[in-house]
């Protein structure tokens, strides 16, 4: 089989990973209903789609032979690939938002697998830190995912799932059982940020495309 893994030069112009085997829903508890067609990803499905594990980051980023592969995400809705905002200001340090036209260290993110609670954590190569859902955050800002956490709890963690037949992929937060929507309509500085707030998988907007890099 050849290997999915892709070269960063090669990405714009490389096909989304190969559907997965269809996997056991995880047992989290909050877990919203999932449409139709929509399967989760257990850790040995997205390992074995990403081919061998890779033991150098993105961009020269710190990485062990044992580490996860990184995995550069994109929205379908406009087509950018998501970002860790690394040099943002307090209280948005770190969100994570679909603006960007290439990838790099910003926009590389290791999927870390838990066996016990079937779910993953997803950590920002930019800044090392585990993507959390901003839960007590207030208006337009509430349940932003933000590279900021140093461990992992409820809030740092997500669902994935797949579309065989489109597909696409999805992120279910753990924390409020709801999937992460790309806010293609706001404007200024949190204009494509990642929220956890929709019920339900309704379009591109919840959709992205994942692709394994090969640095």
């Amino acid at each position: 089989m050849t290997s999915l893994l892709l070269t960063l030069s090669a990405l714009v112009t490389a096909s989304a990973l190969a559907a997965p085997a269809a996997g056991a829903a995880p047992q989290t508890g909050r877990q919203a209903a999932v449409p139709a067609g929509w399967e989760a990803v257990d850790g040995d499905e997205l390992a074995a789609m990403g081919g061998e594990r890779s033991s150098a980051a993105a961009n020269g980023a710190p990485s062990a032979a044992d580490e996860p592969s990184l995995i550069a995400m994109q929205s379908v809705r406009n087509g950018n690939y998501v970002a860790a905002e690394v040099s943002y200001a307090a209280p948005h340090t770190g969100v994570l938002r679909a603006r960007s036209a290439d990838v790099g260290g910003w926009e590389s993110f290791a999927f870390e697998w838990d066996e016990t609670t079937q779910t993953y954590a997803l950590r920002s190569a930019a800044n090392g830190r585990y993507v959390a859902v901003e839960k007590n955050f207030t208006g337009s800002a509430r349940n932003v995912l933000r590279a900021r956490s140093t461990g992992v709890g409820g809030w740092e963690r997500f669902v994935l799932y797949h579309h065989e037949g489109l597909d696409r992929w999805a992120l279910q937060s753990t924390l409020n059982g709801l999937f992460v929507t790309m806010e293609n309509d706001y404007t200024g500085t949190l204009r494509y940020v990642l929220r956890a707030r929709s019920a339900d998988i309704t379009g591109s907007w919840e959709e992205f495309n994942l692709y394994g890099l090969d640095a």
